[in-house]
């Protein structure tokens, strides 16, 4: 209401304040004569002008009361007439005021009012009832303003209020369990009113308000807002100008069919979608988004067949009010019934007040008089009207703080035209659907929003079931390992290799295997608090298994490092027992990292929510994919530190196997494996690692991919450690055990076996033996040294006497052959040695003759490889190799040799000692 309107409003009710005193007086009327009289006047307040806003309804009115003061008077029951005074109020305030100020002045002394259609003059007019201690019955206004006792306290009406519907809405929701609805409001004060009281009852019945949206003029946006919030129940309050429009936007956004449900007022007028229609929609696509909306209204008339006040059902009174507003050639009122009524509830209330003034008339004492003020009239009728209960043509009739409490009708528009589903009984609290009268668009009721069904996805059993039957079978692979590895502990093949480590190697890769099981474990098999558990179990299985396997690996290559790469070694025992506890150290670190990790930052089970998905076999649901994951809240620090810490084990390791690479022992030397290893694994994780972070939201795939890397790196990494073992134990056991750089003859054999002990000695026996061996080869070979220095100095001298060389003495050739074999023998055994020791006792320099002084007095270490050196000690070298060692080897025949030595004969080379044949052909 325009604050202007409201001042004029006030200014007039305390005008009639002050006249109303005059007012009284100038009628002369006393209570007494009032309430006494056979004729009972009423103000009836309607707009009866044609051009006046609403004034058809109370054209359809009038027929409705006559008919009622008719059956009044011929029901014999009371001993007054009704007699109704109509007086125009024209829908205006103003106009309307002065017709009830002129009413109230000039007219007769009015006991009720009844009418009151417009909202706007109904509420200005009831608000100063109290003044005049008048009460006023309405059969039309519906505006739930004038359901405020406190500003109204003497305004009652017969017809439902807009706000009655709400208890009915709220029952039919529940009838259909729908707890999520949405609201769109025209923002206008009568709707608002009724949005505001259904949210409060809303809130009572613990339905959710998903959106509440309102408008002026255009509703497309806000609609859109409660398709976008899921709103699939519509409450709308709005008239059927922008109805229209509403339904409009519902068609274009495709907000109707069987997934949504409007439910409007039902006070339209008929076939309203033609006359208001002023969208750019036609007609064919506003039937199509309205079919199934559902319409609540209050009952006009009832449809129980039951006799009421009047002696008349329902049915009888229409048949009569057609007739009656037929002949006077006006049109049907919807209120009618609500007037009939209406006039009833003023006969009933003035008949009692009357039995009540005559009863309280007769308890006094005849000689005295009786006086009754219009004040407590008032309340008479007021405390009289509260007890009104009857069964009329619309219904029960009896009044809650003034409030009508009467029956809400349901109706679905079905096929082009509203069809009666259901009723409310508001006095009963009961809701009546007529059965199989109410049609959805689908199968079923529509849901209040779209039913979500939360959908693990989960790793798929079959696939589970194939990787873990891999997994067993690369399980009894590295069992099938171990018990290789137990049984053959003692062969000289698998000492060597350290069968402890071995061991290690083959528990780290079952402990890999063994956490493809629990990465393929997720919600669909185990429980929540189980999944948490596998989340920390799994990963310290998987990283103590890595561990394990490349740090025994690793340690098995140090000692092999730390053996032959270190030759000044004066003693160096590694025991299995000093690798246990590399290992273990490896093993420590990883414990202090996961400890930390579980007490700082544990991992837990944490889901993904994805986006909505529709149903694959078209059902009203939503499918939204779930996925269970194992982080924490630093989960890339903790990741970071696993990763540096392995990355830095497997650079280490690539380290020990190049700088072992060229140690000639197959038992003792895994170098190559280790680099082939290193670099599979590296390579498979890296590309494991990336494509199982890219396919997180998939599982399958990610496990699939998880269990195959790990299934291929322990494989691998078991294969290229066992597999050559395997096949050198079935083909050549011994082999693997000797130098591929020198290649023994089957009388060495003896001889060589201190040599291969020598090398156990790697596996805690004779390591001292091989430390005296390294410390007499370097002696020996400074001693060679030396040697081609003095050998250099007798070629020098005999080039200088070259008449000299055919009487060389056969001494002098075996002292040469003694100065080669040593050369050739600097790592042989013992018996080499002594031919050494021969030579050097023999001190043969002054056989030789004089030599240059200069050149005696240079030291033992100087460089005599110089190009002049070589080429001058290759002319006298080559004659007397030829003649000195050709003959021992089948060469040159005995003939040749200047002297006749026994040794150069056939007889005697059979008989030469295996030694010096490898000499040579080693020279």
């Amino acid at each position: 209401m325009a604050p202007s309107l409201l001042l004029a409003s006030s200014c007039l009710l305390l005008a009639s304040v002050a006249t109303a005193k005059v007012c009284n007086d100038y009628t002369g009327h006393g209570v007494d004569a009032a309430w006494s009289a056979k004729d009972v006047p009423i103000m009836v307040l309607m707009p009866m002008n044609e051009s006046a806003l609403m004034s058809s309804i109370s054209q359809g009115i009038e027929p409705a009361v006559q008919l009622a003061i008719r059956h009044i008077r011929e029901s014999g029951h009371y001993a007054f007439s009704l007699i109704t005074k109509i007086y125009d109020t024209e829908c205006d305030n103003a106009k309307g005021l002065r017709a009830f100020f002129d009413a109230i002045c000039y007219g007769p002394k009015h006991l009720m009012i009844f009418g009151g259609v417009c909202p706007s003059v109904t509420s200005i007019i009831a608000e100063s009832l109290e003044g005049w201690n008048l009460v006023q019955l309405s059969f039309a206004a519906t505006t739930p303003v004038l359901a405020d006792k406190k500003k109204y306290p003497n305004f009652f009406r017969t017809v439902p209020s807009d706000n009655a519907v709400n208890p009915a809405v709220v029952k039919f929701l529940n009838y259909y369990n729908w707890s999520r609805v949405g609201t769109l409001t025209q923002d206008v004060q009568r709707f608002s009113e009724v949005r505001n009281d259904l949210t409060n009852e809303l809130e009572k019945a613990n339905i959710q308000i998903a959106d509440t949206e309102s408008f002026s003029n255009d509703p497309c946006v806000n609609v859109k807002k409660l398709k976008d919030n899921d709103v699939r129940i519509i409450i709308g309050q709005f008239d059927e100008n922008l109805a229209s429009k509403v339904f409009c936007c519902a068609y274009n956004l495709n907000m109707y069919g069987s997934k949504y449900q409007w439910i409007i007022p039902g006070w339209y007028q008929g076939n309203w979608w033609e006359q208001a229609n002023s969208t750019n929609c036609t007609t064919k696509k506003l039937l199509t988004a309205m079919e199934g909306y559902i319409s609540v209204d209050f009952e006009p008339l009832s449809a129980k067949r039951t006799k009421g006040i009047s002696g008349r059902t329902p049915q009888e009174y229409e048949l009569e009010y057609t007739r009656e507003r037929e002949q006077k050639g006006v049109e049907a009122s919807k209120f009618h019934g609500f007037a009939y009524d209406g006039i009833w509830v003023i006969a009933k209330t003035l008949k009692r007040v009357m039995e009540l003034l005559q009863k309280q008339k007769q308890r006094h004492d005849m000689y005295h008089n009786m006086t009754v003020d219009d004040r407590e009239v008032g309340k008479m009728v007021l405390d009289v009207m509260n007890e009104t209960n009857f069964f009329g043509v619309t219904g029960q009739v009896m009044f809650r703080n003034g409030e009508r409490m009467g029956t809400i009708k349901f109706t679905q528009f079905q096929e082009g035209q509203e069809v009666k589903v259901g009723e409310y009984n508001a006095i009963a609290d009961v809701l009546d659907l007529i059965n199989n009268t109410i049609r959805f668009q689908g199968v079923e009721p529509p849901k209040d929003q779209t039913i979500v069904h939360q959908q693990r996805r989960h790793i798929n059993v079959p696939l589970y079931s194939i990787l873990s039957t891999i997994t067993i079978l690369g399980m009894l692979m590295a069992g099938g390992f171990l018990f290789f590895n137990i049984k053959n502990r003692n062969h000289r093949l698998i000492k060597m290799s350290s069968p402890y480590m071995n061991n290690l190697i083959i528990l780290g890769g079952m402990l890999s295997y063994a956490s493809i099981f629990l990465f393929g474990l997720d919600g669909s098999f185990v429980s929540d608090k189980v999944f948490e558990t596998l989340c920390t179990v799994r990963t310290w299985i998987l990283i103590v298994g890595y561990t394990t396997a490349f740090g025994a690996m690793f340690a098995k290559t140090w000692r092999v490092h730390a053996i032959f790469k270190n030759v000044k070694m004066k003693k160096k025992i590694i025991k299995d027992q000093k690798l246990l506890i590399i290992v273990g150290g490896m093993l420590l670190i990883d414990l202090c990292i996961l400890i930390c990790w579980q007490i700082v930052d544990p991992l837990k089970r944490t889901v993904e929510q994805y986006s909505l998905e529709a149903d694959p076999q078209g059902r009203d649901i939503a499918i939204r994919p779930f996925l269970e994951h194992c982080e924490n809240t630093h989960m890339t620090i903790w990741l970071g530190i696993v990763y540096a810490y392995k990355g830095l084990l497997m650079l280490f390791g690539c380290f020990l196997a190049w700088e072992t690479r060229n140690v000639s022992i197959p038992a003792l030397n895994d170098s190559k494996y280790i680099g082939m290893s290193v670099y599979n694994v590296g390579i498979m994780c890296i590309i494991g690692a990336a494509v199982s972070f890219l396919t997180r939201d998939q599982p399958n795939v990610q496990f699939c991919i998880v269990a195959l890397v790990i299934i291929f790196c322990s494989t691998i990494t078991l294969c290229l450690v066992f597999v050559p073992k395997l096949i050198t134990m079935r083909t050549n056991p011994d082999a693997a055990t000797q130098n591929r750089r020198l290649k023994f003859t089957q009388n060495q054999k003896k001889d060589d076996s201190k040599t291969s002990t020598s090398v156990t000695s790697v596996n805690q026996t004779n390591t001292s033996r091989l430390d005296t061996l390294q410390t007499d080869n370097h002696s020996l070979r400074m001693r060679i040294t030396e040697l081609d220095k003095e050998l250099e100095e007798v070629t020098m001298q005999l080039q200088d006497t070259p008449e000299k060389t055919p009487y060389i003495k056969q001494n002098h050739y075996q002292d040469v052959n003694n100065i080669l074999s040593i050369r050739n023998f600097t790592d042989g055994k013992d018996g080499e040695k002594s031919v050494l020791k021969n030579h050097l006792e023999q001190k043969p320099q002054a056989q030789w003759g004089s030599m240059d002084p200069s050149r005696i007095n240079r030291g033992p270490l100087e460089d005599i490889n110089s190009p002049e050196h070589i080429q001058r000690r290759l002319s006298l070298q080559l004659p007397i190799l030829h003649h000195a060692y050709l003959p021992s080897i089948g060469g040159v025949d005995a003939s040749c040799s200047p002297t006749s030595s026994p040794a150069s004969s056939p007889r005697h080379r059979q008989h030469m000692p295996p030694s010096y044949r490898v000499m040579v052909s080693g020279l």
